[in-house]
C-alpha cells in the first residue's frame, strides 16, 4: 500500500497522487499546474501512463483534471471513474482546456516563426480531450467499485462542485481492510444549490486539502436559508449602489460552479423584488454557457440541496430567469462595453488571469461608477489577487489602467470550506487516522494546516513534498517539523529582499536601455519613438507609486 505525491504537495494546483496496493495503480485526480506551480512543476507527466491502471476523478475543475488529455495522448487506455455530473463539466472543461492549448501554440509559433525557430506543439489537442473522455465511467455516490481482487473505492457528495466526490480505497492487506480517504475539494456549507459536504466516518490514512488551512470565512449565522437570503440581500445592496451610480457590475467569476451559483443568487433576488428594478445581466463566456446548461440538465435530488429543489419540483429552472442573456459571439462581447445602460456582467476567468474577463476590466476598472466583485478564491500572483490586496493601477494588454471603480467582494462564496470547515471533516473519523497528509494548499498554508492538526488535533499529520513517496504499511511517515516552517518564513524574507535586490539593479539596466534606445530613435518613426515614450512614461508612474505608497507609509 504505497503513495506518491505527484501534484498538489505544498501547492494549491496540479493534483495528482498515485496509490499502489497489490499489483494495481490508480491515479486519484491528474490536475493542471498553475500560476507558480507550473513554473515549478511544469506541466507534463511525471510518470509514465504504463504505471497506471485506473483514474479517479474527484471533480472536473482543471487544477484536478486538466492532464487527463495527455494521459490518452501518451497512450493511456484504462478506465477514468468519476459521478456522472463530473463527467459531463469534465466534457466542457476538457474541451475548452484543448483550445486553450491548441490556440497557445499557435500564437507563440507564429511568434517563434518571425525569428525562424521551429513550432511550438501544444499540450493535447481536441481529440486528446476526445480520448480522454471516452475512458469516462459514471460512479454514483455510495456505489461500490471494484478495481481489483484486493482493492475497492466509494465516493460521497464533497459539496464543492456540482458532481464533486471525497474518495474512500479499501485495500485488503494481510492485517486486514485498510482504508484511505481523499477529500478532493472540501465544499464549504450553505452553499447555494449544491449539497453540503459529506463526511467518512472512518479511515486509516487520510490526503486531505487545505486551501483556507490558514484562515476563517466571515461567520454566518443561522439556518441556511437565512444564510442563502442574506448573501442574495448583500448583493442586492452591490448591485443597487453600483446601478445608481451608472456603473456596470463586473463580477470574474469560475465558469463551472461559482458561475451558477451568482446566477442562482440573481434569481432570488429577482423573485424576492429585492432590487427595485430589473437587472439586466450577461453571461459572456462560452464556456459558462456550456456549464450552465450542464447544470440545468442535472436537476437531481443527488446533486442539489433542498432548497434549489423545491423550486425544481414547482418547474422553476434556479438559474434561468428573463432577464438573463448568454454571450457567446465576440463581437457581442464586445458590444457590451459600448452600452450606455448599467448591467451585471459575469465573465471568466474567475482570477481574471485570462478570457474576455479582461476586457471588462480595462473598459471600467477606471470608471468609480463601476464595480468589480470578487466572488471565489483568488491566488497569489493573479491579477484579482492583485486587486483584491488594493492595487491602485493595473496593466492591460500593454495599457496602464488607474482602479478607481470600487472592489467588493461577496463573503460565503467560496467553494471551499474554511479552517474550520477543515476541522470539521477530519473530526468526523470517529477514531484518529494513522496519518493525515496535507496537500492543496500554498506551501506555507499547508505546513500551517499540517502543525494545527499535529499540535492542537494531537495527529500524525505531515505536508508532503511534490514526489514524496511513502510506503503505508511499513514505512515510516514524517512528522510536521514546526521549526523548519518558521525557519522557511524567515528564509522567505530574507530571499525576498535578495530579489527586490536584484529587481534593483535590473532596474538601472532597463534606465540604461531605455536611454540608449532614445538617444538612437529616428524622430521621423513617430510609432516606435512615441511606442517608447510610452513604456518610459508607464515605468516612471510604476516607480512614482511604490515611492509614493511606501514613503506615506513610513511617515
Amino acid at each position: 500500500m504505497e503513495l506518491t505525491f505527484f501534484g498538489a504537495a505544498r501547492a494549491v494546483t496540479g493534483s495528482a497522487f498515485l496509490l499502489e496496493h497489490d499489483g494495481f495503480s490508480v491515479l486519484v485526480d491528474l490536475g493542471l499546474p498553475q500560476g507558480s506551480d507550473e513554473k515549478e512543476a511544469g506541466d507534463d507527466l511525471p510518470f509514465s501512463p504504463s504505471m497506471v491502471d485506473a483514474v479517479v476523478l474527484t471533480h472536473a475543475h482543471i487544477d484536478h483534471s486538466g492532464r487527463l488529455p495527455l494521459l490518452a495522448k501518451q497512450g493511456y487506455t484504462g478506465p477514468i471513474y468519476s459521478t456522472e455530473a463530473t463527467a459531463e463539466l469534465s466534457s466542457i472543461m476538457l474541451e475548452d482546456s484543448a483550445h486553450i492549448q491548441e490556440s497557445e501554440a499557435e500564437w507563440k509559433t507564429r511568434k517563434r516563426k518571425r525569428h525562424g525557430e521551429p513550432a511550438v506543439e501544444p499540450l493535447y489537442t481536441a481529440e486528446d480531450a476526445d480520448a480522454a473522455l471516452e475512458l469516462f465511467r459514471g460512479v454514483g455516490y455510495g456505489e461500490k467499485v471494484e478495481l481489483s481482487p484486493s482493492l475497492w473505492f466509494e465516493m460521497i457528495d464533497a459539496g464543492h462542485l456540482l458532481g464533486s466526490a471525497s474518495v474512500r480505497f479499501h485495500c485488503l492487506t494481510a492485517e486486514g481492510d485498510k482504508t484511505i480517504v481523499f477529500s478532493g475539494d472540501i465544499g464549504n456549507t450553505d452553499q447555494p444549490m449544491i449539497r453540503n459536504p459529506g463526511y467518512f466516518s472512518s479511515a486509516d490514512f487520510a490526503v486531505m486539502e487545505s486551501t483556507y488551512g490558514d484562515r476563517l470565512h466571515a461567520a454566518e449565522n443561522g439556518s441556511e436559508h437565512e444564510v442563502l437570503m442574506r448573501r442574495a440581500e448583500k448583493l442586492a445592496e452591490i448591485t443597487e449602489r453600483t446601478f445608481r451610480r451608472g456603473g456596470n457590475l463586473i463580477i470574474p467569476s469560475f465558469a463551472v460552479g461559482r458561475t451558477q451559483e451568482i446566477l442562482y443568487l440573481f434569481r432570488i433576488i429577482m423573485e424576492k423584488k429585492l432590487v427595485p428594478f430589473e437587472i439586466p445581466v450577461f453571461l459572456d463566456s462560452p464556456l459558462s454557457v456550456k456549464a450552465t446548461k450542464v447544470f440545468s440538465s442535472c436537476l437531481r435530488s443527488d446533486y442539489f440541496d433542498e432548497e434549489a429543489m423545491a423550486m425544481i419540483r414547482q418547474g422553476i429552472n434556479p438559474i434561468l430567469f428573463p432577464s438573463l442573456t448568454t454571450i457567446t459571439d465576440v463581437n457581442e462581447s464586445k458590444a457590451l462595453n459600448e452600452r450606455k445602460e448599467s448591467a451585471v456582467i459575469i465573465s471568466s476567468s474567475g482570477m481574471c488571469e485570462a478570457g474576455r474577463i479582461r476586457h471588462h476590466l480595462k473598459h471600467n476598472l477606471w470608471r468609480k461608477e463601476s464595480t468589480v466583485l470578487f466572488v471565489g478564491y483568488q491566488a497569489e500572483g493573479t491579477l484579482g489577487r492583485s486587486l483584491v490586496d488594493g492595487t491602485d493601477h493595473v496593466t492591460l494588454f500593454g495599457e496602464q489602467i488607474s482602479v478607481n471603480a470600487e472592489i467588493a467582494i461577496l463573503e460565503g462564496t467560496s467553494g471551499h470550506a474554511d479552517q474550520n470547515g477543515l476541522l470539521r471533516w477530519i473530526r468526523h473519523f470517529d477514531r484518529k487516522p494513522e496519518a493525515v497528509f496535507v496537500v492543496h494548499g500554498e506551501d506555507n498554508t499547508a505546513q500551517y494546516f499540517a502543525s494545527k492538526l499535529k499540535n492542537e488535533e494531537k495527529l500524525h499529520a505531515y505536508a508532503p513534498k511534490l514526489y514524496e513517496h511513502f510506503d503505508l504499511l511499513s514505512g515510516e511517515i514524517p512528522l510536521q517539523n514546526d521549526t523548519a516552517l518558521r525557519k522557511k518564513t524567515a528564509a522567505d524574507l530574507r530571499n525576498a529582499f535578495s530579489v527586490l535586490e536584484a529587481r534593483r539593479k535590473g532596474l538601472d539596466g532597463v534606465i540604461s536601455r531605455m536611454e540608449r534606445a532614445s538617444s538612437g530613435i529616428d524622430l521621423a518613426d513617430e510609432k516606435k519613438a512615441r511606442k517608447l515614450a510610452d513604456a518610459i512614461r508607464r515605468l516612471a508612474d510604476d516607480v512614482d507609486f511604490l515611492v509614493s505608497k511606501w514613503n506615506g507609509d513610513a511617515e
